[in-house]
C-alpha cells in the first residue's frame, strides 16, 4: 500500500528505519532519565499517573487508565499509592458529583515541579554533547513532537 507523500519503495524503507531510530534513541534518553531521576520513589506507572494528573486536572481514574496506559485495576492501585504518600487526592467530579476525580495536593505539585527541573537538567547535560547546530535541531523536534503527541 503506498505511503501517501513517498513516491518509491526505497523512500518507506528509508523513512522506517529512520523511525526506528528514532524510536530506540528516545527510549534510551527516557530510561536515562528515569535512573538520573532524584524522585526514584515512585514507580514509573506512578510517575506517569503523577505528570497526567498534574496536567490534566482533574481527571478521572479511567482516563488515567486510557492515557497511561493501563489497566483500570492499575490505575486504582496507582493512584491508592500516589494518595497514601499526599501526593494526590480524590475529589468530587466537578461535572458528575456520583464519580470522583482525581488531583494534586500541595506535595504533589511540588514533586512534579522538582521532577520536571530535574529531567530538563538532566535532559540539558545530554544536549550539552552536541553542537550548537544540533542541539538547536534538537529542541526544534521537541516543538514538532508535541504536535505528533497532543492528542495521545
Amino acid at each position: 500500500m503506498p505511503v501517501p507523500g513517498l513516491r518509491f519503495p526505497t523512500e518507506v524503507i528509508w523513512m522506517a528505519q529512520e523511525a526506528l531510530q528514532l524510536l530506540v534513541s528516545m527510549h534510551r534518553i527516557v530510561r536515562h532519565l528515569r535512573r538520573s531521576r532524584t524522585t526514584t520513589l515512585l514507580h514509573p506507572t506512578q510517575f506517569l499517573a503523577l505528570m497526567l494528573i498534574a496536567d490534566e486536572q482533574p481527571i478521572r481514574i479511567g482516563e488515567i487508565a486510557a492515557r497511561v496506559p493501563c489497566s483500570q485495576p492499575t490505575a486504582t492501585t496507582t493512584v491508592a499509592g500516589l494518595e497514601e504518600a499526599g501526593l494526590v487526592r480524590r475529589e468530587p467530579d466537578p461535572v458528575d458529583g456520583r464519580a470522583t476525580a482525581v488531583v494534586l495536593t500541595e506535595a504533589g505539585a511540588e514533586t512534579v515541579e522538582a521532577s520536571g527541573r530535574q529531567a530538563a537538567e538532566e535532559l540539558a547535560n545530554l544536549l550539552s554533547r552536541l553542537d550548537d547546530a544540533d542541539r538547536a535541531l534538537v529542541l526544534q523536534a521537541g516543538a514538532v513532537l508535541m504536535r505528533v503527541t497532543d492528542d495521545l
